[in-house]
Formats: structure tokens, sequence, C-alpha cells
């Protein structure tokens, strides 16, 4: 099996295992760019566990990611399993509210 589907592999068993899945630029202590601290600070805001995977130490995951979910910037936000976008997606959900009702949604009582 070759690197890219490896990765590619890793990728979907993180967003299966996982009810949120933030894909970012650093990590969740020290995000490296605004888009990802933004999209970090508005799932924190939840209160909701989530999983946050830094794409910067493998160069190669980021292509992969990308070529998967069909998004070309970072960060790239996945609830239950499907992709719900990046950070102006996910920021504009919010303000209109359908944010919360899809983190609510991922963790059924």
């Amino acid at each position: 099996m070759d690197q890219e589907q490896q990765l590619l592999d890793q990728i979907k068993k993180e967003i299966a295992s996982n009810p949120i899945v933030l894909f970012v630029k650093g990590t969740r202590e020290m995000p490296r760019c605004g888009f990802s601290a933004r999209t970090i600070a508005l799932f924190e805001e939840f209160g909701k566990p989530f999983k946050v995977i830094d794409i910067l130490p493998d160069p190669r995951l980021r292509q992969v990611l990308s070529a998967h979910s069909n998004w070309p910037t970072i960060p790239q936000v996945f609830i239950k399993g499907k992709f719900v976008g990046g950070c102006d997606i996910v920021t504009e959900m919010h303000q209109e509210g359908e944010l919360r009702k899809l983190v609510e949604d991922a963790f059924p009582s």
C-alpha cells in the first residue's frame, strides 16, 4: 500500500471515530494561522469534545485531505463523518445558529 493510501486511510479513520474533527495548521494550544485559531475557538465555545489534527508536520497530509474533501484550504471541519467546510463556512453557520445544532446532534444524549 502506498503512502498516500495509508494517509487517506488514517484520515478516514479519524473522521469515522471522532464526532468532530478539525484539520488545522498548528495545535489546539498553539494554532499557527488565524483561520485555524478562529475555528478552534468556535468549537471550544460549545463545550463538547473535538479532535484537532495538525496538518503541518506532513505536507502530504494536506494534499490527501484536500483531494478527499474536494476543498483546497485549511482548516477543514468534519462533523459526524461529513465535511462541513472551512473557517468562513463554519463562522457563518455559527452566526446563523446552524453550527450549534450540528454539534449538539453529534452527541446524542
